[in-house]
């Protein structure tokens, strides 16, 4: 999956809306800065956390434009308002939102700086919420407020939730630990490790305020937000490994606070504030992400006088290097997942034909078949993303999410995508694969084949210590690029271990990030191709990085890449005459590897499914 969701349809844009977002919503939330006398406010979809899950109180750009993608912002003047997306989400914003009401922009080609440079007139204040914003976002916001000589104001508390009569409460799911046979290392371990850190850098704490990496600090997990087993909390560690949690007590059972040890004192959040205010009291210097963590934050820390360091979250390398229990337990857990998918694509194999030809199969329908295959594992607890079940159109739209309002009946003759992902106490799971329904077209087949290339090409690199994943992009566009063509989402993205399906810092992309791939990263490899109004074609496995060592005849030790996904890949449309022999080779001992390892746990017409799907490709 190379980012969240997104969602399509042919729905015409309407004079007025006032559901989710449209007229009623803007106006109410106009007449309450009014009141405040603040002339504009900015919306990002975002919470506290700046998560890319966000509980249903914290959907206020979807409440206020009716936009559900899952990045975007909102700028709203008297007079006048605007929607900034990526390119991800430039048809379905257009298809959401009241086109009456707010105005469509491209963030990056049209953006809020040259937005309120346009709109703003001298003197108006703008407000935001500092909760809703990291220190950099502010930074810029600054900067385009003042060259159009207007102020910027933070507000005490969000204007917008004043307008929102029926807001949700905040979630309230309850906390799990993360057991030890999962985790592979007790918290005790890695609290001290990262304290250690902070005496390194000569910082008495750091604030926490990303769920993730609490979870991962204190072996915890719990149900907060959609698809990603979080708990949303604050935490402060100090140099001595002691953390102070910020975490809504009745989420806590009696014996997960026995459990979780001297060493962490649990308080209420409403305590964030005095926690902030003693350190800076002590002149304490703390550490504190300026990419992630709210600006109140650092407000909070430099009014009450403390030395904030700036530097990226302690936690965030650490996680993504999994232990060896961790890489053991995401190879179970992608051993029976793929089993599930393997049940399910011998199924649409299979059974759906028929339906298909009777039209009476639909995207949905395999949205809940293939979550049926998953849901008997006993460690499954819930989808690791909303799956992408995208037909012959819909499948040129990478990040297609289908709803009972666009759902598509498959057809023959088309292509199929299909990216989805499971979250298992031992290991979270992330697969895509495109499959032909009927016979493909011959372009079908190039496109998917230069796809292929572009797959096995970085499933098959090494690479010396210090490479980046901005480094290795290039090798899964080369074969598309010889023919003219691109994708435009990046190859790879970090995966965690019973966490969140899109990790960080690792990822692999043309802007891929400067931190350099190491043991035990987990990344996924999904280069694709997208013919607008006809087709999609992705395929992803999820990979770890592992240690070669050196080899005989070579001066320097190299990194490479374990596959660690396990499911047959549509052979029916490859195009034989496009691939070398080291990639059929590549192909074949992939899917032996998927024979062998699946085979135990299929019965009957499923295990011979799998056998004639995995036979070695035809020369």
């Amino acid at each position: 999956m190379a980012s969240p969701a997104e969602a399509t349809g042919s729905l015409a844009p309407e004079a007025s809306k006032t559901g989710a977002g449209g007229g009623d919503h803007l106006a109410s939330l106009r007449a309450e800065l009014a009141r405040r006398d603040l002339h504009g406010f900015i919306v990002p979809r975002a919470d506290e956390h700046q998560g890319e899950y966000v509980p249903a109180r914290a959907e206020r750009l979807s409440w206020l434009t009716g936009f559900t993608g899952s990045a975007g912002a909102a700028a709203v003047l008297p007079e006048k308002a605007a929607v900034f997306v990526d390119g991800r989400y430039t048809v379905q914003v257009r298809e959401e939102i009241d086109l009456a009401q707010f105005e469509p922009r491209h963030v990056t080609e049209e953006p809020l700086s040259a937005w309120l440079k346009e709109n703003l007139s001298e003197g108006q204040r703008i407000g935001f919420d500092p909760w809703l914003h990291t220190d950099s976002q502010v930074q810029q916001l600054r900067k385009a407020v003042g060259a159009a000589q207007g102020e910027l104001v933070a507000c005490e508390t969000n204007p917008l939730d004043a307008a929102w009569p029926d807001q949700p409460e905040a979630p309230l799911a309850p906390v799990i630990l993360q057991d030890l046979d999962f985790a592979g290392k007790a918290s005790f371990e890695k609290r001290a490790e990262i304290a250690a850190k902070l005496k390194e850098a000569d910082c008495h704490a750091t604030v926490l305020t990303l769920p993730d990496s609490i979870a991962w600090l204190l072996n915890v997990r719990g149900g907060d937000v959609p698809c990603t087993p979080l708990p949303l909390s604050f935490l402060i560690l100090g140099d001595d490994g002691v953390a102070s949690w910020f975490v809504d007590e009745r989420k806590l059972s009696d014996a997960v606070r026995e459990e979780l040890g001297n060493g962490i004192e649990v308080r209420d959040p409403s305590g964030l504030a005095d926690a902030l205010d003693a350190l800076g009291a002590r002149k304490a210097k703390v550490m504190v992400d300026p990419a992630s963590a709210p600006v109140w934050v650092f407000e909070r820390l430099e009014a009450a006088g403390g030395e904030i360091f700036k530097a990226a979250d302690p936690c965030q390398l650490p996680k993504a290097q999994k232990n060896a229990v961790e890489l053991q337990g995401t190879r179970n857990a992608h051993l029976r997942d793929g089993a599930a998918l393997t049940r399910f694509l011998s199924w649409l194999d299979r059974e759906a034909p028929a339906q298909i030809t009777a039209g009476e199969l639909s995207e949905l329908d395999l949205v809940r078949k293939l979550l049926s295959f998953r849901e008997g594992d006993s460690r499954f607890r819930d989808s690791s993303f909303e799956t992408i079940s995208a037909s012959g159109p819909n499948g040129a739209l990478c990040h297609y999410r289908v709803s009972s309002e666009n759902d598509r009946r498959l057809g023959t003759g088309e292509l199929y995508l299909v990216d989805s992902g499971a979250q298992y106490l031992d290991g979270t799971t992330d697969v895509t694969r495109t499959i032909a329904i009927g016979e493909p077209s011959a372009e079908m087949r190039d496109r998917y084949t230069r796809v292929l290339k572009g797959h096995i090409a970085l499933a098959l690199a090494r690479f010396p210590k210090g490479t980046n994943g901005g480094q290795l992009d290039s090798l899964a566009r080369y074969s598309l690029w010889q023919a003219g063509l691109d994708y435009d989402h990046g190859t790879g993205h970090g995966v965690g271990s019973y966490l969140s399906v899109h990790e960080g810092p690792q990822r692999i992309a043309k802007a891929g990030s400067t931190v350099a791939l190491l043991p035990g990263m987990i990344l996924s490899n999904e280069p694709g191709y997208y013919k607008a109004g006809e087709y999609g074609i992705r395929i992803e496995n999820l990979v770890t990085v592992v240690e070669q060592g050196l080899q005989p005849g070579e001066d320097r030790a190299m990194l490479a890449f374990e596959t660690l996904t396990l499911a047959p890949i549509d052979t029916s449309l490859v195009e034989r005459s496009l691939m070398t022999d080291i990639e059929v080779a590549w192909l074949d001992a992939y899917h032996l590897r998927v024979r062998e390892a699946l085979l135990g746990q299929l019965e009957g017409e499923d295990a011979a499914w799998l056998r004639k799907a995995t036979q070695p490709l035809a020369s």
